[in-house]
């Protein structure tokens, strides 16, 4: 790497840092690219050479950390066992686990997907494909196993779901609610919602 390519990794690496903590610890909508670049002793051009926006930033912040969740996903997803919806209940409380480590920052990511100024490359809650692909997975395998109906709408399911598990981040927002509690309350979801993707014979009993 040369020395230009390497000085420009650190000062990305730095913005990172920088953006990571303050979004964690002052919220994202109030932190301005100024405080980001002071906190990472960077000129603001310097950040913006980077990034085209605070979304970005953001997007980005949430990427690196979601290798590691998608991570141990992979590990343990292949040995999850029972029904798809308790499958999908160990999927969703790994998720809770891990981002009730820096819950502020992962409500943020949530937030921004309602910023309808939001630019195009930025990637918020939602736009995160990974994310629906292992919920959309846990489904469709259901469905090949005989508990998941073939009937259902898998793009439709996986948007509830979703919608619940971003849901149920009040709790941590109103109450300071723990992972363990968040996910006692998407399990429950998870029921209901297993009721209307179950093969028809099986709801007709």
């Amino acid at each position: 790497m040369s020395a230009r390519k390497s000085q420009k990794e650190a000062t990305r690496q730095r913005v990172l840092d920088a953006a990571r903590e303050l979004f964690e610890t002052q919220g994202y909508e109030t932190t301005t690219v100024r405080e980001i670049a002071t906190q990472a002793a960077v000129s603001v051009g310097s950040v913006f050479t980077t990034f085209s926006s605070k979304g970005e930033i953001l997007s980005q912040v949430m990427a690196d950390r979601l290798d590691a969740l998608y991570a141990e996903l992979d590990r343990v997803v292949p040995h999850l066992r029972g029904s798809t919806p308790d499958r999908l209940r160990s999927i969703f409380a790994i998720h809770y686990a891990f981002e009730t480590r820096r819950t502020r920052l992962f409500l943020a990511h949530i937030a921004a997907a309602y910023n309808w100024a939001l630019a195009p490359t930025s990637r918020p809650y939602g736009r995160t494909p990974r994310l629906k692909q292992v919920i959309r997975d846990c489904i469709a395998e259901g469905v090949t196993r005989g508990d998941v109906g073939p009937h259902i709408d898998l793009d439709l399911v996986v948007d509830a779901l979703l919608a619940s598990y971003a849901w149920t981040y009040r709790l941590a927002a109103w109450d300071d609610a723990d992972a363990e509690t968040m996910s006692a309350v998407m399990d429950r979801h998870i029921g209901l919602l297993a009721d209307g993707f179950r093969p028809l014979q099986a709801l007709s009993r």
